[in-house]
């Protein structure tokens, strides 16, 4: 081929090779990235802080009565979705359920812990302040239609899709004694707990309290 020739070539040309990498790399990023899960209503800082202080500390209550079953969920949310299903869809990338409204695919980023999954098997949703801690802080004086709503929260943060082995290590245990593996989340963690416990009227004991204070401090 002469000079001429491969000049005219290159100039008629000469960006494909660049631009076909560039696209390329757009489309890995694109199948490689899924949603930050992220509920609704996460406070500023200043928010939470205000919120915190707000809060009844007091002694914290028994697990005496206490039962899940009287904290009703899943709901039903929109035709056979219930809760945890649109919390499913909600937090993940690229979901696929199916006609019962199960989720058959789909990607979860689970920001408790920074691992992804590809089965909603291995993911579960994390009632932020735990059942059992919200009786003792409070819910067990209400109707069960009270606790049924505070269970199937779709408006607060109180609902998010995460590891299912990290929110069983996390049980029903208050930030004084568990926190987010990924400490990159404490902040964010600590507003979400802080609002769901105002939002509903829930009491804080001064473990909790001091805590949630220190993680605050991170943001």
């Amino acid at each position: 081929m002469s000079t001429v020739n491969k000049t005219a070539r290159s100039t008629a040309f000469p960006r494909l090779p660049a631009l076909s990498l560039l696209l390329a790399g757009v489309l890995a990023v694109g199948l490689v990235t899924p949603a930050q899960a992220t509920p609704p209503n996460i406070p500023s800082t200043s928010t939470a802080l205000s919120e915190l202080a707000a809060l009844r500390v007091a002694t914290e209550g028994s697990t005496s009565g206490y039962s899940r079953d009287l904290f009703p969920h899943w709901s039903t949310v929109s035709g056979a979705c219930n809760t945890r299903e649109t919390v499913l869809k909600r937090d993940g990338a690229n979901v696929v359920t199916d006609s019962a409204c199960a989720a058959t695919s789909g990607r979860w980023y689970s920001p408790y812990d920074g691992a992804t999954w590809t089965a909603a098997s291995d993911v579960d949703i994390d009632h932020v302040v735990p059942l059992a801690e919200a009786w003792r802080s409070g819910a067990s004086s209400w109707t069960t239609s009270r606790r049924q709503s505070f269970a199937n929260d779709l408006t607060s943060p109180q609902l998010i899709a995460v590891t299912d082995n990290v929110n069983q290590a996390k049980g029903d245990q208050d930030p004084a004694l568990w926190k987010p593996p990924l400490t990159s989340y404490w902040c964010t963690y600590a507003k979400m707990w802080t609002r769901s416990k105002h939002t509903w009227g829930l009491s804080v004991n001064p473990a909790e309290k001091s805590a949630l204070q220190s993680m605050l401090g991170r943001c």
